[in-house]
């Protein structure tokens, strides 16, 4: 099955934004002109309160079936009293088709006040349509998709209303039983009550870190019992064993044994590498597989978190992003176990100059690397400021490779725009949202509106893979394909980044090639299905049990 047919850009795409063709800038930021009139609301009325600091979650996903992506975006508010809506309501825009955006009443019912966080997507009671979870400063809400894009709050009979300062979470099909279990990441134990004055170098009062308060959380799996309930299996999962201030989480199979594993970004303390052992169990390898703590064994304030076969060797590699002055930490997997490749990879000085939250792995340019995006936005001022003074560029890195060897190298303008944006960003999602074969990126800013940064350098040819089981997208699922010389591995991966859902549409950037060659499918549980070959220029769907089973 195929649709879409997509005209390849030309040089005149890249003299159309105002840009010498010698230094295109490969984005531009048209939030309001797309029709996108959201701002965030920290609630920050001159005492720092640290959930202030954390929210602006975003979800990429086609929540009406008409083949396009829409946007949810996470509201905060206030963390001691409830404002109007328009300042504490989670707001929903459903897309035109093309790429433009109107604002849903009432978000079609999914419009939660809390103070909110993030948000996951997942179509958890397997009848076609994908449905929210969204996490909150506070019990978290399931909203359940009607198929038209309208949405009722099921928390309460489905039983996963975590009370938790929650911040990431994925639906994932853990068990592999053919239905999305849930992943909860807690980040800490905080109330008005306990909050502290916090000091700068200055003797001003600042926005506090983990560490002052020393109440780490605990995460949460539910298993899901394929009748719209889940059950809370924290415990028998193994899952209890372990605290931490979780930001990030993302689910990989990084020991290609068939089962998703997962991976959570804790703020200053040791990360959690959860693996799988089959049945909704999971044991904590963090520190076997090195990856708990960086190359000089310092314990880094993970944020956001990304995965990918950055290196084209057949497995998942892992990059969490950090706070000012730490590097990010990438680390290469070796087959069973992680080498801090940070520095080969060109990520080290470089990566220290900003906070880094949101941070997404896609290829962006269509020449079959990855690159990456990092959403930065700093925490704690070394002096007051007018304005925003945590605001921050974000970074853009092109992906490439020379002789074998990978690595990321900055690209300028900063964060790919001219002029260089500056705020305070948070989550970043990626997707087409246009429908043009470029992969565009939201990214949401504390107390601003966000941006809708438009593909313009997507020059190369391109396929792309919608992969289904039964009636859902399969998430966990791996998608492999020759293109040229090269084997491109590419994941089904929503959750990722920080606070954020990606679309789940598996993107392959191809170059000058006319085609991906010999595509295979590797599906939850460990089965490989072959689909032969694919022109560019087209999305096609691959579906479980209609390929040729691979020996």
């Amino acid at each position: 099955m195929t649709r879409r047919p997509f005209l390849a850009c030309s040089g005149l795409v890249v003299m159309a934004t105002g840009c010498a063709p010698d230094e295109p800038t490969w984005f531009t930021e048209e939030a309001r002109e797309r029709g996108v009139d959201f701002v965030h609301h920290s609630g920050f009325d001159g005492r720092p309160m640290m959930p202030e600091m954390m929210g602006g979650g975003v979800a990429l996903a086609d929540l009406d079936g008409d083949d396009d992506l829409d946007l949810y975006l996470v509201q905060s508010g206030r963390v001691d009293k409830v404002l109007p809506a328009e300042q504490s309501a989670n707001r929903l825009y459903m897309n035109r088709g093309d790429g433009h955006f109107e604002n849903v009443e009432n978000a079609a019912g999914a419009d939660d006040r809390s103070y909110g966080m993030g948000v996951a997507t997942g179509d958890y009671d397997n009848d076609g349509d994908i449905d929210l979870y969204v996490t909150n400063l506070g019990a978290n809400v399931l909203y359940e998709n009607d198929g038209s894009g309208r949405f009722a709050d099921v928390t309460a009979r489905a039983g996963v209303g975590d009370p938790s300062w929650s911040t990431a979470a994925a639906f994932l099909d853990l068990d592999n039983d053919g239905d999305l279990d849930l992943f909860v990441v807690n980040y800490l134990h905080w109330t008005v009550e306990i909050e502290q004055d916090c000091f700068g170098p200055a003797f001003y009062v600042t926005y506090c870190g983990p560490t002052s308060y020393d109440v780490p959380a605990m995460d949460r799996v539910y298993r899901n019992n394929g009748d719209g309930t889940f059950t809370d299996t924290t415990v028998e999962s193994g899952v209890n064993v372990a605290f931490g201030n979780g930001l990030g989480v993302v689910g990989a199979d990084f020991n290609n044994d068939g089962r998703t594993d997962v991976f959570v970004a804790n703020d200053t303390n040791v990360n959690q590498l959860w693996i799988n052992e089959g049945d909704l169990r999971f044991r904590e390898e963090c520190q076997l597989w090195s990856c708990a703590v960086d190359a000089m064994g310092i314990t880094k304030a993970g944020m956001g978190v990304a995965a990918g076969d950055v290196d084209d060797d057949g497995d998942s590699d892992l990059l969490v992003v950090n706070l000012t002055g730490q590097s990010d930490s990438f680390f290469r997997n070796d087959g069973g176990y992680f080498t801090d490749a940070t520095l080969p990879m060109g990520l080290g000085p470089v990566s220290m100059r900003h906070t880094r939250f949101g941070v997404t792995l896609a290829d962006f340019d269509n020449d079959g690397r990855l690159d990456l995006y990092e959403a930065n936005g700093d925490v704690g001022l070394t002096k007051p400021a007018e304005g925003d003074g945590f605001a921050e560029p974000n970074t853009l890195y092109r992906g490439s490779s020379s002789e074998g060897r990978f690595r990321f190298d900055e690209v300028k303008p900063q964060g790919g725009v001219s002029p260089t944006l500056v705020h305070t960003s948070r989550g970043a999602a990626v997707g087409d949202l246009d429908n043009d074969g470029g992969l565009d990126l939201v990214v949401t800013n504390r107390d601003a509106a966000p941006y809708l940064l438009m593909n313009r350098t997507a020059r190369g040819n391109w396929v792309r893979f919608e992969v289904r089981t039964d009636n859902r997208d399969a998430h966990g699922a791996k998608v492999s394909a020759t293109v040229g010389e090269r084997r491109l591995n590419r994941d089904v991966q929503l959750a990722a980044s920080y606070l954020a859902a990606n679309e789940p549409i598996v993107h392959f950037g191809l170059g000058e090639e006319a085609q991906a060659s010999n595509v295979l499918v590797r599906w939850p549980g460990g089965s490989e299905e072959a689909f032969g070959d694919y022109p560019a220029g087209e999305i096609h769907v691959l579906r479980r049990g209609q390929g040729r089973a691979s020996p």
